[in-house]
């Protein structure tokens, strides 16, 4: 048996007797849920590429894009309610405890998303996302990096696959534009400095000449490397210039008419239902029943608490002057720590994050009974959407194991990233954070539907905690920045409790907004703006991350105070990680379960 064979085998016993008998009732649940993975595959082709699967029975998909019409969002939503009735045949109660878990996370997505469909007929289906276009969503922000990242090219029928998805492209803006027109109807429109920014984003993707535009150099490259026949980048040309751009063009000028109505109130309180649309994004994103009062509250306690770590580690650093924000700030704004704004600085930059997954790989056992299989790369934002792009994100691998996880980091302005903010910006996106997660939970055995699942509060509290674990692990010593760099990230979550409650619950306005976020944990305004800015069009998702650590630390906690001797942080960890992504109220009562099985 090799070594990973026998560490998924163990954590596997560690479950076992937590998990239960299997049941008559389990074999109905997977077949159930099978279906309803089939499903979603079945009318989601941009899902079947990021899976690795458009291969076989499901290769047609690889030159489809996911429809984005008025008529394809109902269906979606009538989709959706089927699917829940569909669950709702399985009867819970007759099923195993590890089944019983996947039932309740299913039932979680399906309920809230069947009920804001109900509620809400602009945006995108459930809540959380109100705007079709803006910085964040639309074909045009997505389209280009998917192709460029997703879409692989081994064949010539892969990259004539390629060639159709490039005119789908063009025909789901146009479905995208018709929805825009019929949310500004219901008075659905975005800030005015989001249409501005989104303006500004189309227009740079616009800017390029047809033979010059990433979506014909990205092809031509790949061909040319595979060394297939065929002119593919004059007919990429042809498709950017007679259909895309065209596209484009009719979305600009949609968002141009939208600026012209738009007003500067950054959040969705305005929108019709708006209050009640915050409330389930607060449910949907942070998996709780908390309200926007409670979360803001916590905002605030969390940002003194890690304040005064902060404060005691600046002081030894001789920096004793202004607020804890400020000089955060000034530590930010020192060019000694930065990166030369240089292509060649920002090549050594990713090498130096490369060094970082280098070093903590060997000391994961300390931690974790489990490691994952998959690799993870490291790579560059790509430029043409790096302006409106998070500082960092990841993209997890494919499920036949040809795609590793990515982690990308946006180089657009070095002094965003200073040296001291690195290590636990790739400890959150990589390992044991992003990377470890969702790896650990596609290599599980789960139904394929579970393999997928995405709970925001489960996964980004996970990177969150993982941060936290790094410290644990003696990953900053003799490093009293990098520990800075670790408290700073947690202020940042911190804030983000507090402003995204204050723009969508309290009113406040992007500017009061901003210099609350810069306040409390320093970051350039410049890297404030654009988070407020993310906050204003995904309302809710940027509170997922402390709501989740700080439930990974209490549940851990009690965890530790209930076995005491008995406790062991790897079967802990496994434990919660070898069961998939689920709700926070699903995974307290696999804890629960977990620790009764360790007292037996």
């Amino acid at each position: 048996m090799r070594r990973r064979e026998f560490l998924l085998a163990a954590a596997a016993a560690s479950l076992a007797p937590a998990a239960g008998a299997a049941t008559a009732e389990d074999g109905k649940a997977r077949a159930v849920f099978d279906r309803i993975f089939e499903d979603i595959l079945d009318h989601a082709p941009e899902a079947v590429t990021a899976l690795g699967l458009d291969k076989g029975e499901r290769a047609a998909a690889k030159s489809k894009l996911n429809g984005a019409s008025v008529q394809d969002l109902d269906a979606d939503k009538d989709r959706t309610a089927a699917r829940l009735r569909l669950l709702r045949t399985v009867d819970r109660e007759r099923l195993s405890p590890a089944e019983r878990t996947s039932y309740d996370a299913l039932l979680f997505t399906l309920s809230g998303d069947e009920a804001a469909g109900r509620r809400y007929a602009y945006g995108y289906e459930g809540a959380g996302q109100p705007y079709v276009l803006s910085q964040l969503t639309g074909a045009y922000q997505e389209i280009p990096d998917f192709l460029g990242t997703q879409h692989s090219i081994e064949t010539k029928a892969d990259a004539d696959a390629y060639l159709e998805r490039l005119i789908a492209f063009a025909e789901v803006m146009d479905q995208e534009t018709q929805r825009v027109h019929r949310d500004r109807n219901l008075g659905v429109i975005p800030p005015d400095f989001i249409c501005e920014r989104t303006i500004a984003q189309m227009t740079a993707l616009r800017a390029a000449a047809p033979a010059a535009s990433p979506l014909v150099t990205q092809l031509a490259t790949r061909v040319r490397e595979k060394g297939l026949a065929g002119n593919y980048a004059a007919a990429a040309e042809r498709a950017v210039s007679a259909y895309i751009y065209p596209a484009l063009d009719r979305q600009i000028a949609a968002m141009t008419e939208l600026k012209d109505l738009a007003t500067p109130d950054a959040g969705v309180w305005k929108l019709i239902g708006g209050e009640a649309y915050y409330r389930d994004a607060l449910r949907n994103f942070t998996t709780t029943t908390l309200s926007p009062k409670e979360i803001h509250r916590m905002g605030l306690e969390q940002a003194r608490e890690l304040g005064a770590r902060a404060e005691a580690i600046l002081a030894k650093q001789g920096m004793t002057k202004g607020t804890v924000g400020e000089r955060i700030a000034a530590l930010f704004a020192d060019a000694r720590h930065h990166y030369p704004d240089t292509d060649e600085a920002k090549e050594q930059l990713i090498a130096d994050l490369n060094r970082i997954v280098a070093d903590i790989r060997p000391r994961l056992p300390s931690m974790f009974g489990a490691v994952p299989k998959a690799n993870v790369e490291i790579r560059r934002v790509p430029k043409f959407i790096e302006a409106g792009a998070p500082g960092g994100y990841y993209n997890r691998p494919s499920l036949d194991g040809s795609r590793p996880g990515i982690y990308w980091i946006n180089l657009r302005n070095s002094a965003e990233n200073p040296r001291w903010t690195l290590k636990t910006l790739t400890y959150h996106e990589a390992i044991p954070g992003h990377h470890l997660q969702r790896s650990l939970q596609m290599e599980a055995d789960l139904p394929m539907i579970r393999k997928i699942a995405g709970f925001p509060a489960f996964a980004e509290g996970w990177a969150l905690y993982a941060e936290q674990v790094a410290l644990e692990m003696g990953l900053y010593e003799g490093d009293p920045l990098g520990e800075l760099g670790q408290i700073q990230a947690s202020l940042f979550r911190a804030a983000r409790l507090v402003v995204d409650t204050g723009l969508h619950a309290m009113r406040w306005s992007r500017e009061k907004a901003i210099a609350t976020m810069t306040s409390i944990d320093g970051s350039p305004a410049s890297s404030a703006a654009t988070e407020i800015e993310r906050y204003c069009v995904r309302p809710g998702q940027a509170c997922a991350y402390m709501v989740g650590k700080l439930t990974w630390l209490r549940l851990r906690g009690r965890a530790q105070a209930a076995l005491g001797a008995r406790f062991d942080i790897r079967r802990f960890h496994d434990a919660a990680l070898l069961g998939g992504a689920m709700p926070l109220t699903v995974l307290e009562t696999v804890i629960d379960r977990w620790v009764a099985s360790q007292r037996a």
